[in-house]
């Protein structure tokens, strides 16, 4: 009996060896437990409708319309007052470049209002804290304000002295300075299909600019010397805007104020710099 005793002891302590190791077994095999998703956490989870997509794929197309409607009016609208044959003086280029800027600044002013949820007294502190408070700020944008200014003044003498469709396309050679300056400023990298569309644009422009026979007609109404001063100054007004416009975005994104302050701040300078005019 003692020995059935002892085989039965030591058959028993087998059974709980091998179990306790089956069991550190399943131990090591056993994950880590997964940490719980938003929707378990209670969090909402962003999930864009198909609805959304289209509204904002037809916001896109609807502002492209109307920035392509905007440009080419304008275009048209300034070479026809400025060849426009009246009795008496001219309107000045500076006059019309200061009201529309007071109207830029009037338009982001209730864009800001409209942030500042329709309150006049968040707007007057929005407006008190991020431009009255913050006069270095608001100083840093005296220089494209006044290179702003140049070109817009640049542009009615090109207008004056070119055609409305030898001007627009001239002036898109402003898509090339601003790559120059964006790749020695911003420090951005372009690929082999936008430096070729570049070259590509060059050589329209250059085209656009070859005399032909279908020029003789218009000689008449605009001399060679009256073309050369308008060329100069579409070029020069293609330089400065890839500039002030790399240098407005370079503050855009050292800076947490949102555009609408930042025009406001750009506008605020225009009125002085145009009395120089």
């Amino acid at each position: 009996m003692p020995e059935l005793a002892g085989l039965a002891a030591a058959g028993a302590g087998g059974a709980a060896a091998a179990a306790g190791r089956s069991a550190a077994r399943r131990t090591r095999r056993t994950r880590p437990p997964r940490a719980p998703r938003a929707a378990e956490r209670g969090l909402p989870v962003r999930t864009e409708a198909p609805e959304e997509k289209a509204m904002s794929a037809n916001l896109k197309y609807l502002s492209l319309g109307i920035l392509v409607f905007q440009t080419t009016s304008l275009v048209l609208t300034m070479r026809y007052s400025r060849t426009l044959k009246e009795d008496g003086p001219r309107y000045l280029s500076s006059t019309a470049v200061v009201i529309a800027e007071l109207l830029k600044i009037i338009a982001c002013i209730l864009l800001v209002y409209k942030d500042s949820k329709c309150s006049l007294r968040a707007l007057n502190r929005v407006l008190h804290d991020e431009i009255l408070n913050k006069p270095m700020e608001t100083l840093k944008l005296a220089i494209p304000s006044g290179i702003y200014t140049l070109q817009n003044n640049l542009l009615y003498v090109a207008l004056s002295n070119l055609d409305a469709a030898t001007y627009q396309v001239t002036y898109q050679l402003k898509i090339l300075t601003t790559a120059l300056f964006s790749v020695s400023m911003l420090s951005k990298k372009l690929g082999l299909y936008q430096w070729l569309s570049l070259v590509i644009l060059m050589a329209g422009v250059t085209f656009v600019q070859w005399p032909s026979d279908s020029q003789e007609s218009s000689s008449k109404e605009l001399s060679a010397g009256s073309q050369f001063v308008g060329l100069m100054a579409v070029l020069t007004a293609c330089f400065s805007s890839g500039f002030a416009g790399v240098y407005f975005e370079k503050i855009l994104k050292e800076t947490k104020q949102s555009v609408w302050i930042r025009n406001i701040q750009l506008g605020t300078w225009r009125p002085c710099h145009s009395c120089c005019y």
